[in-house]
């Protein structure tokens, strides 16, 4: 019980910080909105191409880009955890009666609020520019459910990585080189069935495109619940994976301290 409520309330902690600076939001969004604006615009002929199977590419995109956002606000979490290291806040929690878990699960509770308000300005600013979704609202869900499930274990990794190596270029150069590739080996801005063999290959690996695949098929209406369910339990088998690796970390980091 005391795992819970601590995480609620060091998540609560860090909401209340981000409240005293709530333009975070909106510029953590400037990248992804451009994208939505300016990729759906630019690309919008593409689903002409044979096998792109999509009406309309801004209704194809944007829940890539929902899920990408969700994706960068993950893997960018642990640069909150450096800046509690640096100043010692960490060391002042480390010898209070908190949970040691909560510590880590409260930055991903933290984090998957705020990226549930930005997806919801994403889905509201695609369905402005003309995204339609045949899913309706159950569509929705399952896209919010499945960014979280891609933020969640990438948020984890990413304090993992902030707990190891402690300097903030260093986790924005392994953030860098995990986050993009990822991003590009999936199909958040084309059709798998137009991607080169060898990255259509890839990507049956890739947690991104289990994520975008399930939203995608879930807002598509006429769903293949079997098909979305399996890719939702691959996206938890893998955070729990990626929860270790970051309790491992932690108990790296506490030995350390």
């Amino acid at each position: 019980m005391n795992f819970i409520t601590h995480s609620l309330l060091m998540a609560e902690r860090l909401l209340r910080n981000l409240s005293r600076q709530p333009w975070w939001i909106v510029i953590s969004l400037v990248q992804p909105i451009i994208w939505l604006l300016l990729y759906g615009q630019l690309f919008k002929r593409v689903v002409e191409l044979p096998g792109f199977n999509a009406d309309s590419y801004i209704s194809f995109v944007t829940p890539g880009i929902v899920i990408m956002s969700a994706l960068m606000a993950g893997g960018w979490n642990g640069m909150g955890m450096i800046m509690e290291l640096n100043q010692g806040v960490m060391d002042r929690l480390l010898v209070s009666p908190m949970n040691r878990a909560a510590i880590i699960t409260g930055r991903i509770i933290s984090m998957a609020a705020v990226s549930i308000v930005q997806s919801l300005i994403l889905i509201s600013l695609g369905f402005l520019t003309g995204a339609r979704f045949a899913g309706g609202i159950p569509g929705v869900i399952v896209l919010l459910i499945c960014g979280m499930l891609l933020a969640a274990p990438f948020a984890a990794l990413s304090n993992a990585l902030a707990l190891l190596i402690r300097k903030q270029e260093s986790v924005i150069g392994a953030s860098n080189f995990i986050l993009m590739p990822l991003t590009f080996l999936s199909p958040v801005f084309m059709a798998s069935a137009v991607m080169p063999d060898w990255i259509r290959s890839v990507s049956r690996y890739n947690p991104v495109n289990w994520s975008v695949e399930a939203a995608r098929a879930a807002l598509n209406g006429n769903t293949d619940w079997s098909f979305v369910l399996l890719r939702i339990g691959c996206l938890l088998v893998f955070a729990v994976f990626c929860a270790a690796l970051a309790t491992r970390a932690f108990r790296a980091y506490q030995r350390s301290a």
